[in-house]
């Protein structure tokens, strides 16, 4: 059984950074990818990025590029995501997951479905 609990939610004003991590247990944890989403109040979760464990590609949704980055530590099972430039519109739930198994098609990996683990969810608040 895998588990995934993130930390280092909280608040932080507008232009401000967090860096939220997410770390994983579980025997011989080797996910295909781990993904970051995050559901506003009374919105749709939504994509934010991910890493592909083995080589560490990354893919970011549009609102994000330039200000988030996503990197993941083998030795610690743990993956990161760094949050730069915040504005007030990111303020949201984020949520770590896990797939176990290559997207089809590739597009999938943007969908929460794709995911076979997630975490409970970290708070982040911006303030303007």
């Amino acid at each position: 059984q895998v588990q995934l609990v993130e930390s280092g939610g909280g608040l932080v004003q507008a232009g401000g950074s967090l860096r939220l991590s997410c770390a994983a247990s579980g025997r011989t944890f080797r996910p295909y990818a781990m993904g970051w989403f995050r559901q506003a109040p009374g919105k749709d979760r939504q994509f934010v990025g991910n890493i592909k464990w083995s080589g560490g590609s990354t893919n970011y949704a549009d609102s994000v590029k330039g200000r988030f980055t996503i990197s993941r530590d083998y030795a610690k099972n743990t993956v990161y995501l760094q949050m730069n430039s915040l504005k007030p519109q990111d303020t949201a739930v984020f949520y770590c997951a896990a797939a176990r198994g290559p997207f089809y098609p590739v597009a999938s990996e943007a969908l929460g479905s794709s995911y076979d683990y997630w975490g409970q969810g970290t708070q982040v608040t911006v303030s303007s």
